[in-house]
């Protein structure tokens, strides 16, 4: 059976990690179901352009997931949470969701379910929206589904976003500047979830966390000067701007103490995903454009200290 005679159905695939897993998927010729909210919207449309089939649905619509379970032979699940801005959830709703969707994949029948969770996953932080995937994974594995958990490192993206303030020659970030941080080229995500469900004998009851570099705030800043033709520096964000927010502190304590900086196992995870990207070549490719974009901004929300 080739995996085009295969679907697997994507949750928020016109967001970052589940459009990179809808590509992914269809690069290894998997058939692909997306769920969205507007069929017609732009980034649906988008989908349908590649390849994907695109169904309406919703997280807090038990019966459009059904239909869109119904004969689909695996799901990719990852929810949006109250960490995003804009999300329009709250921490409730992101468990609601997570683990609905693993019950209905579980009743529907699917063979392989994938939940993308989060490095932090496995441990109390007091961080709300990081607690939450502790939550789902627990209980993901009480279910009789043949499941595998994901727990992506920090988006390369993050670092490249106007907030950071490239614009001005400076980022500044969670890390201290000799402190090591992992992060994970989104679409190394998709490509990663791929992998997991193209080799469903080697990763069902696994919980794996991936990362495709491990840098410090210097090493960062180096390879952004590189990149960018100028130079960039680098500190950790201040104790003011730390103290402005309760979440801020405790994201800072929990880089401090290792669980949000990773403890992925990098020389096992480019043996077994040979594509990871490191930073470099992230910069080079898939984050060019936006580095450039991240150079040009002019109302950058973090000013340099």
């Amino acid at each position: 059976m080739t995996n085009m005679n295969r679907t697997v159905v994507v949750l928020g695939a016109t967001g970052q990690q589940g459009g990179s897993v809808a590509a992914a998927l269809r690069a290894d010729g998997w058939a692909v179901r997306a769920i969205v909210r507007d069929p017609s919207g732009h980034r649906a449309r988008s989908l349908s352009a590649a390849g994907v089939e695109t169904v309406r649905g919703d997280l807090g619509d038990p019966d459009s997931l059904r239909a869109a379970f119904s004969g689909a032979h695996g799901v990719f699940s990852v929810q949006p949470n109250s960490g995003q801005a804009g999300a329009g959830v709250t921490n409730e709703d992101e468990v609601r969701f997570g683990t609905a969707v693993a019950d209905i994949a579980e009743r529907s029948r699917v063979a392989h379910l994938v939940y993308s969770s989060a490095v932090t996953a496995g441990s109390a932080t007091g961080v709300d929206h990081l607690d939450t995937k502790s939550r789902i994974e627990a209980h993901v594995r009480t279910l009789d589904i043949a499941g595998t958990i994901i727990r992506p490192a920090t988006f390369m993206e993050l670092l490249v976003t106007p907030e950071v303030g490239l614009d001005r020659g400076h980022l500044s970030l969670l890390m201290r500047p000799n402190q090591t941080m992992q992060f994970i080229a989104v679409c190394d995500i998709g490509r990663v979830a791929a992998a997991v469900f193209g080799s469903p004998d080697r990763y069902v009851g696994r919980t794996v966390e991936i990362a495709g570099d491990a840098l410090t705030g210097n090493a960062l800043a180096g390879h952004l000067t590189r990149a960018a033709g100028r130079t960039i520096g680098y500190s950790r964000l201040s104790a003011t701007q730390l103290a402005q927010g309760e979440v801020l502190c405790k994201l800072a304590a929990l880089v401090d103490d290792g669980r949000l900086a990773g403890n992925a196992q990098l020389d096992a995870l480019r043996a077994e995903f040979p594509f990871l990207l490191r930073f470099d070549r992230w910069l080079a490719g898939p984050g060019a454009g936006l580095l450039e974009e991240a150079l040009r901004a002019k109302d950058a929300g973090i000013a340099p200290r």
